[in-house]
């Protein structure tokens, strides 16, 4: 995935380092960067955090709508998967069709064998 080459606590550090430069001097440059330029940059990079978190909130919504979708859809599967086992039997190739596992194909299963 993408790596930052920026550490994590990037907008923290921006923020004292503008709010000591307003005290220091408002007018410093070093080159063509000014306080005014970093103040402007870390206006941006508010905005885009304000963007990503409701866009985050909208994700988390979506997300569970789908989840509680897929909950219902899934008991309607497994409705439907015993209709055609209680229609066809448990070991019917139509119950394989609607993707469930016939009885002949199961594995048996196994003891346990007593610990000495």
């Amino acid at each position: 995935m993408n790596q930052r080459n920026y550490p994590r606590t990037l907008f923290d550090q921006a923020k004292t380092l503008a709010a000591a430069l307003e005290k220091i001097d408002p007018n410093l440059k070093a080159g063509e960067l000014t306080v005014a330029a970093l103040k402007a940059d870390l206006d941006k990079s508010a905005e885009f955090q304000r963007t990503i978190s409701a866009l985050e909130i909208q994700l988390t919504d979506q997300r569970n709508r789908r989840d509680a979708h897929y909950g219902e859809l899934w008991k309607k599967v497994k409705r439907m998967r015993a209709a055609v086992k209680a229609i066809y039997g448990d070991d019917s190739s139509q119950i394989e069709m609607a993707g469930g596992t016939r009885t002949s194909e199961r594995k048996p299963r196994s003891r346990k064998k007593p610990q000495t």
